[in-house]
């Protein structure tokens, strides 16, 4: 060990202060970090001394190598029995990653780990490491879900050392960990949970699994706030990121991958829980479709793109006369800013005032919609609702909205047409540029250019 090395590992313990939601350190405590410029996010970490300064993050030794040389055949992927999971990862998982799967208490994240170990135990060496639960509860839990558990290991530890052993010991390809926030390192001086513990465990899980090879699953808890618990550098530590939400009182979840190097990014993965467990839903635009009997005013369908399919899902607006002197603009799954930019396009270029009205804008079934393809559609059922006129029920609108009231082309255009296609739509408005190059069976296609000629249309529906 060079003299440097030496003098850091024998360095004294130093205190900083480090944000919580970007990771930035500081000397020491402010109201705001300097680097996110959020309030009140530091803080006190203890920073010992480097315990293996030559390892980092990717378990790399200090090898130096041409690009060309190295070794970029694609090792094969574990598949793990839920087509689901599996699209969100990207086609399953991949040797050596870290999968982190956060969300809220009781959403069901152990729970269908539990039922992806059991699955996966069969062909793949597995170990289900849990922090939270005794072996007691997790096997009554096997139980009364009717799972296989024959050949999955497990194991009650929170310690990362011991859970390391265990890994070495056992060899097992995949590894659960339930959860990152009550893992420790003997060697850190902090609380389990706390920004230290959490950030150094990760990075010490993370360096095991690309030594090993071996795919190392951590489950993460949520703030108050909807957020990922512990500092924001975890995120950039690990190869894939997913949440996994509950809408209150649904019995439907929704995996989303935020981040995955292996695969596309805002995939979407629907389950449902059931008294077995969580259920694949393979066809998911039917299950946010069941619009009822009832045909109301400030209803229609979008086609909105998520990851590599397309979802069908119903927007509902509400258009009321304001009882105060401010407006309401609310939106659920939608961009409430967006919203209020639309409606001030709607007044314009349409001559449309919303101004005394109260506008509410809804996404039915708990998703959330990012992309700008739902921005038609947003104005149409809101136009609707104001009027009172119901849009024709076999109507799918999509198409994104520009400042100037042109209506932009989307992606995939002609996939989400087809998809409509499919659950019965005969009518659909869309960008000019997204027309379908042939004639489609069984649909008329309206191309607008502008809200006002696709205000035109609707008259003629």
């Amino acid at each position: 060990m060079s003299g440097a090395l030496a003098k850091l590992a024998k360095s004294k313990v130093k205190s900083a202060y480090v944000c919580n939601d970007c990771g930035a350190e500081h000397r020491q405590w402010q109201g705001q970090c300097l680097t996110c410029k959020a309030w009140n996010s530091l803080s006190r970490v203890s920073i010992g001394p480097v315990a293996e300064p030559g390892i980092g993050y990717s378990g790399s030794g200090g090898e130096v190598k041409r690009l060309k040389d190295v070794d970029a055949d694609e090792a094969p992927r574990i598949v793990t029995g839920f087509g689901e999971l599996d699209r969100v990862l990207g086609g399953g998982l991949v040797p050596g990653s870290v999968v982190l799967i956060g969300g809220d208490p009781g959403a069901g994240k152990s729970t269908l780990l539990l039922q992806v170990s059991c699955r996966l135990s069969g062909t793949t060496e597995t170990l289900y490491v849990t922090g939270e639960e005794s072996l007691h509860q997790l096997a009554l839990r096997a139980i009364r879900l009717s799972l296989p558990v024959d050949e999955l290991q497990v194991a009650s530890e929170t310690r990362a050392e011991v859970i390391a052993t265990l890994i070495e010991n056992s060899g097992p390809k995949v590894v659960i960990l339930d959860s990152i926030q009550v893992m420790q390192l003997q060697s850190v001086e902090s609380t389990p949970g706390s920004v230290t513990q959490v950030r150094e465990t990760a990075a010490f899980f993370t360096r095991l699994a690309k030594q090993t090879g071996t795919v190392i699953i951590l489950v993460g808890h949520v703030t108050k706030e909807g957020n990922l618990a512990g500092p924001k550098v975890l995120e950039h530590m690990i190869d894939c990121f997913m949440m996994l939400d509950s809408p209150a009182g649904s019995r439907y979840r929704t995996l989303r991958g935020q981040k995955n190097r292996f695969g596309a990014i805002n995939e979407l993965g629907v389950f449902a829980m059931t008294d077995q467990g969580m259920k694949e839903v393979a066809n998911p635009s039917a299950i946010f479709l069941q619009r009822g009997d009832l045909h109301s005013p400030g209803s229609v369908v979008t086609v909105t793109w998520e990851g590599t399919r397309p979802l069908l899902v119903e927007l509902q607006a509400l258009v009321d006369e304001s009882q105060g002197g401010y407006p309401k603009r609310i939106s659920v799954g939608l961009d409430q800013q967006r919203l209020a930019m639309h409606l001030a396009v709607l007044h314009r270029h349409c001559g449309v005032n919303l101004s005394d009205q109260d506008v509410f804008a809804n996404v039915v079934g708990g998703v959330r919609i990012s992309e700008t393809g739902a921005d038609l559609a947003v104005l149409l059922a809101v136009l609707s609702s104001y009027r009172n006129r119901p849009l024709p029920k076999e109507l799918i609108v999509f198409g994104e909205l520009g400042l100037t009231g042109e209506v932009r082309p989307v992606a995939n255009g002609e996939q989400r047409l087809s998809e409509a296609g499919k659950h019965g739509f005969q009518q659909a408005i869309v960008p000019f540029a997204n027309r379908p190059k042939k004639t489609m069976k069984g649909m008329v296609v309206h191309g607008v250019k502008s809200l006002s000629a696709a205000l035109e249309v609707l008259e003629t529906l």
